[in-house]
């Protein structure tokens, strides 16, 4: 399972935007990483919640037309890989379709795609990764999930499955350290990682 996107950069510059959108509270309110709509209504009410998502798409999508790039040697690994593969996102189906799209990379994952949207909750819980496993017809200790974020590993840990830290991005390798996780970063690396 895969939710290295290559968005990163793209997303955390989308996210910053927001926050005047959404007030400036909003930046100390919510948490980076998990179910933000979700914290945003909780905290701010659900009509704030639904402009915030609303703004951040129409700013993600401007950040990845503009900016995204692969992250370096994702094709090569992907070339690589004789596992069977997919992808469980915490994003829309149509984020991912244009960020996997954008980077050149979706039809590795064709019709193995798996959204947040279709469970009952987000990362950090393990539904995503246990539905993805579910769907794949995998036993989730023979998963290992390749991740670039916190609350993603310790999904990963919460399902029962061993994961591979991509600390190649912005996330800190400390936030990706812990039981059952090898943190990495270089891409090109992955195949080896998962023999």
């Amino acid at each position: 399972m895969c939710e290295v996107e290559g968005a990163v950069p793209a997303v955390q510059r989308a996210f910053e935007g927001l926050h005047g959108h959404i007030g400036a509270d909003a930046g100390r309110l919510v948490e980076r990483g998990g179910a933000l709509g979700e914290q945003i209504a909780t905290r701010l009410g659900s009509s704030r919640a639904a402009a915030w998502q609303e703004r951040f798409e129409q700013l993600h999508r401007e950040a990845v037309d503009a900016e995204l790039t692969p992250v370096d040697g994702i094709r090569e690994a992907l070339d690589a890989i004789v596992l069977p593969t997919c992808v469980a996102s915490s994003g829309s189906h149509d984020k991912m379709r244009h960020t996997l799209g954008r980077t050149g990379i979706h039809q590795y994952f064709e019709g193995r795609i798996f959204s947040a949207s279709e469970v009952a909750h987000g990362k950090p819980a393990p539904d995503l990764f246990l539905y993805a496993a579910q769907r794949m017809g995998v036993d989730p200790s023979a998963c290992i999930v390749v991740e670039d974020s916190k609350y993603g590993v310790q999904a990963a840990r919460a399902a029962g499955m061993r994961s591979l830290g991509y600390a190649g991005g912005l996330t800190p390798a400390q936030w990706l350290e812990g039981p059952n996780t090898v943190v990495f970063d270089d891409m090109r690396k992955l195949p080896m990682l998962l023999s």
